[in-house]
């Protein structure tokens, strides 16, 4: 049976006190919306996003699938109801933006327990719940013979239903004719003035229909509203995340102090000393070694590279097998082939290294002459000498060495010994004379001044 996904996008999200729509906010570099739309892929056979006026950024982050614009906000109910004439002949759910965090086998439990039900019993209306450490104000589920009777707000719950551990997460499924129907006969005559998604439940009970609550873990259905909720998500997230990392293989010397993003890759017996950032778009090959303290983004690390400690890999930069990028190095658009060595406070960006070739300390790629990016490319087994500057553009050949301190302006020929600095000349005596000159200036000065 096919089944559409209708997503809740058009709240305003006020509370997160931002120019950003709330479901544009990341997560493990990832937007919220982004990250249900990933599950859902997975799940469902369509996807629609329901949309306030004038969300183009939203709308760009929902592509390739189809949108709806709920022009007037008139609670959650009227928001699924925009998207009705996509609704089909199958199953629809409707998920919240704000939940971003439901795993497809999640979602797929919904749909199967609706389905098949328990013992055969398939239900009308399935609705996903869960049992938070603290139920505090959220709504509660009431059940009678393992099926939903109704959903009683906090406010106006009982003492006995508020001790109920069971909470309302708001995502409701129903073949499509069902949710159409009761969707329609949704009433707002509440306080608002609002139309409530939470009272299909009311509505389908009403009419002698199942409705089946199947538990979800609770931070997978934990809202996000506001900033503070943001950063419990994010450290949901990268739990997950450093979870499937080790199972996969990886070490990690202190996981907590490790941040990962929803597209970093490992390969086997990577090793991660602590405090290491990974930004978008990283991938790290089998057998390396990211040391403390480092940093990388846009990247791809090869088979047995070590990297840092307090290193900087930034974005478009390629390294090959066994490369090693020591403490207070930074590539920034930089291919290093297999064995290069980069040891110390070097800079190379925009740059091109030959197989085996050897960065000495202090070296420095200048690649922008203040409008316009150059590359330096190096060959294979040179030797470039602590403190080079290379003025991009620039080639130096393979196996040509650069002496120490120099600028590098013109091609090195393949072989060659580059020298670029000023001879060096020497007076004897000359630093004694001056020493002595100046202490007898300091001393008089002194006297003059009666100290």
């Amino acid at each position: 049976m096919p089944a559409t996904a209708i997503i809740l996008a058009a709240g305003l999200g006020t509370r997160m006190k931002s120019a950003l729509p709330k479901t544009l906010h990341k997560i493990a570099g990832r937007t919220m919306l982004r990250h249900l739309l990933a599950s859902c892929e997975s799940v469902f056979d369509r996807i629609v996003v329901v949309l306030g006026p004038d969300m183009d950024a939203v709308r760009r982050e929902a592509e390739p699938h189809a949108c709806v614009v709920q022009h007037d906000r008139l609670g959650t109910a009227h928001a699924a109801l925009q998207a009705v004439d996509h609704f089909g002949d199958g199953e629809v759910a409707i998920l919240y933006a704000d939940n971003p965090l439901i795993r497809p086998e999640t979602l797929r439990a919904m749909l199967n327990r609706r389905r098949s039900g328990d013992a055969g019993l398939e239900a009308s209306l399935g609705l996903l719940a869960f049992r938070p450490a603290e139920p505090a104000r959220y709504g509660r589920v009431v059940t009678r013979d393992a099926f939903v009777e109704r959903i009683v707000e906090w406010a106006d719950a009982s003492e006995d239903e508020r001790a109920i551990g069971l909470c309302n997460a708001g995502v409701l499924c129903a073949a499509a004719p069902d949710m159409a129907r009761w969707l329609r006969a949704v009433r707002n005559d509440n306080a608002k003035g609002e139309y409530y998604l939470t009272d299909v439940v009311a509505l389908a009970h009403g009419q002698g229909r199942r409705v089946a609550a199947i538990e979800a873990p609770a931070d997978e259905v934990a809202g996000v509203n506001s900033r503070v909720e943001l950063a419990a998500a994010e450290a949901v997230v990268q739990a997950w995340l450093r979870t499937a990392a080790m199972d996969g293989g990886v070490t990690m010397v202190d996981p907590g102090s490790v941040f990962l993003q929803a597209d970093t890759q490992f390969g086997r017996d990577v090793t991660i000393e602590p405090n290491v950032v990974f930004g978008p778009n990283v991938s790290v090959a089998e057998g390396a070694v990211i040391r403390a303290c480092s940093h990388l983004e846009g990247c791809a690390i090869g088979p047995g590279c070590i990297i840092g400690p307090f290193a900087r890999i930034r974005p478009g930069s390629v390294l090959g097998r066994d490369v090693h990028i020591g403490n207070f190095v930074e590539l920034k658009a930089a291919t290093l082939a297999d064995g290069v060595k980069a040891s110390h406070l070097t800079y190379l960006g925009d740059a091109d290294v030959g197989e085996a070739t050897n960065i000495g300390a202090g070296t420095i790629t200048c690649n922008y002459d203040g409008y316009f990016k150059h590359r330096t490319t190096i060959g294979a087994n040179a030797f470039i000498g602590s403190d080079t500057a290379l003025v991009a553009p620039v080639h130096v050949g393979d196996g040509a060495t650069t002496a120490a301190g120099s600028v590098i302006t013109e091609d090195v020929l393949p072989g060659a010994l580059a020298l670029a600095r000023g001879r060096q000349v020497q007076k004897p005596g000359r630093a004694t004379a001056m020493r002595a000159a100046l202490q007898s200036i300091k001393q008089s000065g002194k006297q003059k001044d009666g100290r």
